[in-house]
């Protein structure tokens, strides 16, 4: 009776070890998981940090009156490289934030030059932007996503247990912050 007990008690202790071993391992593999999709949003901004040097040299050419639009843009593209290499995801997205719209004011300043708007270099310049626009949302999308399993995972009886004891923290959440760009564009024509 007491070698019963004794078995009973081994095999209920193996399996809340292995219970624990695989809780912490699937914590383990979802903190991957958001760093991995982290790691793509820093791809796809520093690929849009590269071209936009490219594309305002090509608008410089057009434009040389509008300074202050480019003194911007550049001040922009600084803040969101320095809040990128911090690796804070809310001062990322502030500062990304803020270079997007200093790029659409750059956009609104090519719309009065119909030369540069048919300019084969600032076309490509223009499209390849717009894909890097396409892939940081995707990649945005992919972030946010894993963040949230991953937070709830985290938050969940008896998990936040293990995640507690283990000392796992929330991820952030990449998001707009300033709400004037949640609001819907007005097209004029």
């Amino acid at each position: 009776m007491i070698v019963l007990v004794i078995i009973i008690l081994a095999v209920l202790g193996g399996a809340v070890v292995l219970w624990l071993i695989g809780v912490y391992n699937g914590l383990i593999k979802m903190r991957n998981r958001v760093q991995e999709a982290w790691s793509d949003i820093d791809v796809q901004l520093k690929r849009r940090y590269n071209l936009i040097p490219n594309l305002m040299e090509t608008v410089k050419g057009y434009a040389k009156h509008e300074e202050g639009v480019f003194i911007k843009v550049t001040e922009a593209r600084a803040q969101a490289i320095s809040a990128q290499e911090k690796g804070s995801a809310k001062a990322t997205a502030e500062a990304d934030n803020m270079l997007t719209g200093a790029l659409k004011s750059l956009f609104a300043v090519a719309e009065n030059y119909p030369d540069l708007k048919a300019n084969q270099n600032f076309l490509e310049l223009q499209r390849e932007l717009s894909d890097t626009e396409n892939k940081v949302q995707a990649s945005r999308r992919f972030y946010n996503g894993n963040a949230r399993d991953f937070n709830t995972k985290q938050q969940q009886f008896p998990t936040n247990l293990i995640a507690s004891m283990f000392g796992f923290k929330v991820a952030e959440f990449f998001e707009v912050e300033n709400a004037e760009e949640r609001k819907n564009p007005q097209v004029k024509f």
